[in-house]
């Protein structure tokens, strides 16, 4: 389990390169077409699905505001970032998409934290335009940690190290070969799907083989004693990690099994979407210059937006079920015929996301 986990990271840092080896220099022009806060969501949303690591693009979203990005237009990138990083999940579903009951539970499990990022957009985005809390949340915050000292990713990530010789070997073999940058960033990305549905295939195998006895013991006591212990589980985890992707992903597989409930799963990966915020967090304490001040706004902003989500949308019994039922009732269309997963996946990440591109330039938002 924990080589298949390395190769799920190592997966993950494959798309990464490939995407910006393919984009070359496009891949900055993506971020700054972003002129108004809906436009700033689709790109956030697109970016995030594509790269496949919200840790990445909200750390890029924090360097792009110390080049000068706005801050508004950047609060809405982070919230599609949040809608974006799930697409792995439900891509780790489909894993399971030939045992019916199986794949229902999987299935559930994968899109609860879409429904819940979407739920959290629709509260906080026209709240975000029309007061600008969050913007004065994050200036007020980071009054305190604006002359801390440096806390570098360089000497926290400790997981980058390890994933990438094996990404740099690929892209050398790949690049050796005579592709050019588009061609063979575009083979890593292929390649790097590939692993990944090769990983969530076994780690599923295996973990219906592990999770028996004590092992099953100390994780239910983790992840499904209760609210609190499930959303601090998730944080941790994803916090070691650095990426949310991955935490939902191992987790998605466990509810497939059927030893997780949808209600267990729930609050675990709330806390992935807290734990995620470090890489930003940390990669902002070491920016300099004039605009450093709003790079970590933008990261504290971040934080901030995750736990008030958490706060409103799991701690209101109202808001809190209808992720639970949208989960639920989309798992149920999607055992009966399999189409449903294909129009789900392309509406919410890709058609959706255009629309909404479509809609602010006709209102001229």
């Amino acid at each position: 389990v924990t080589g298949l986990l390395y190769l799920r990271l190592v997966a993950v840092g494959m798309i990464g390169s490939g995407f910006k080896a393919a984009t070359g220099e496009h891949a900055k022009e993506l971020f700054e077409f972003a002129s108004n806060p809906l436009t700033a969501l689709v790109i956030g949303t697109i970016a995030t699905a594509l790269i496949q690591s919200s840790s990445t693009v909200t750390s890029i979203i924090v360097g792009l505001v110390a080049g000068g990005l706005p801050v508004s237009i950047a609060i809405p990138m982070v919230m599609g970032a949040n809608i974006g990083t799930t697409i792995t999940n439900t891509i780790v579903s489909l894993g399971h998409l030939k045992k019916g009951e199986e794949f229902r539970r999987a299935f559930a499990a994968a899109t609860i934290h879409d429904f819940f990022n979407v739920l959290c957009v629709i509260i906080f985005l026209p709240l975000e335009i029309m007061f600008g809390f969050l913007q004065k949340i994050g200036v007020y915050l980071s009054g305190f940690l604006v002359n801390a000292d440096s806390m570098s990713m360089k000497g926290f990530n400790f997981i980058k190290p390890l994933v990438k010789p094996p990404v740099n070997f690929a892209k050398d073999t790949f690049s050796s070969m005579g592709f050019s940058e588009a061609i063979y960033g575009t083979l890593l990305i292929v390649f790097g799907i590939t692993l990944i549905f090769f990983v969530i295939t076994y780690i599923g195998k295996l973990l219906k083989v592990l999770m028996t006895g004590r092992a099953k013991a100390i994780l239910h006591s983790a992840v499904g004693k209760g609210p609190v212990t499930g959303i601090a589980s998730g944080t941790v985890v994803t916090v070691l990690v650095q990426s949310s992707s991955t935490t939902t992903s191992l987790i998605v597989p466990l509810a497939g099994n059927g030893l997780f409930s949808l209600k267990q799963i729930y609050p675990f990966t709330l806390g992935a979407n807290i734990g995620t915020c470090i890489t930003a967090l940390l990669a902002a304490t070491a920016v300099t210059g004039e605009n450093a001040i709003f790079a970590l706004q933008i990261a504290l902003i971040h934080l901030v937006y995750n736990f008030l989500g958490v706060v409103v949308v799991y701690g209101i019994p109202i808001l809190r079920n209808i992720p639970i039922m949208a989960a639920e009732a989309m798992a149920n269309m999607a055992v009966k015929k399999k189409l449903y997963v294909a129009v789900y996946i392309s509406t919410l990440f890709f058609i959706f996301p255009v629309a909404l591109i479509s809609i602010s330039e006709t209102l001229g938002v």
